[in-house]
């Protein structure tokens, strides 16, 4: 019987562990964005009043699942870091990227969406519907700029993990 080393167990484990839990991050961002928003605007949702309140409530829970991801991730690219030695230039960058995840995900929890949700709130009951507020396009690109280095920062990372998992360490 061949007896796998219990640090060999542990790297794999972690590797694993960090190489689903993004892609879980990643295909839940892609439908996010790429399904489920869209449609929401196609539908014509986003000029309702109620949609400031809706939008925030979707965002919020999302936002946390991503928080709990981001913090998974940077949790297992510290443990790969003191289990097994790598390379201290793979560690740097596989860290980097982790604390870079978990950051663009504090700013899109803390900042980003409670300014959206503020800037789109309908206060006034008896007004007309409001046209979308002219700081809520910068927000909007602010949005996806860091979606887009997310996206990049994650796909990086899944790489890198992905060709140590194949390679023998």
């Amino acid at each position: 019987m061949i007896t796998v080393p219990q640090e060999n167990s542990i790297r794999f484990g972690w590797q694993r562990i960090l190489s689903l839990t993004l892609l879980f991050w990643l295909s839940g961002t892609v439908i996010l964005d790429g399904v489920i928003m869209p449609s929401l605007y196609l539908s014509g949702m986003m000029v309702e009043p109620g949609f400031a309140s809706a939008g925030y409530s979707l965002f919020w829970v999302f936002n946390r699942l991503e928080l709990l991801c981001a913090a998974i991730v940077l949790t297992a690219a510290f443990v790969l870091h003191y289990t097994h030695p790598i390379g201290e230039r793979f560690h740097q960058t596989i860290s980097f990227l982790a604390i870079l995840l978990l950051g663009i995900v504090s700013v899109d929890t803390y900042w980003l969406t409670p300014h959206m949700s503020a800037l789109g709130a309908q206060l006034n009951l008896f007004a007309a519907a409001a046209e979308i507020p002219t700081g809520m396009n910068q927000l909007h690109v602010s949005y996806w700029v860091l979606e887009l280095i997310k996206l990049t920062a994650g796909l990086t990372l899944f790489k890198l993990i992905d060709r140590s998992e194949q390679s023998p360490i």
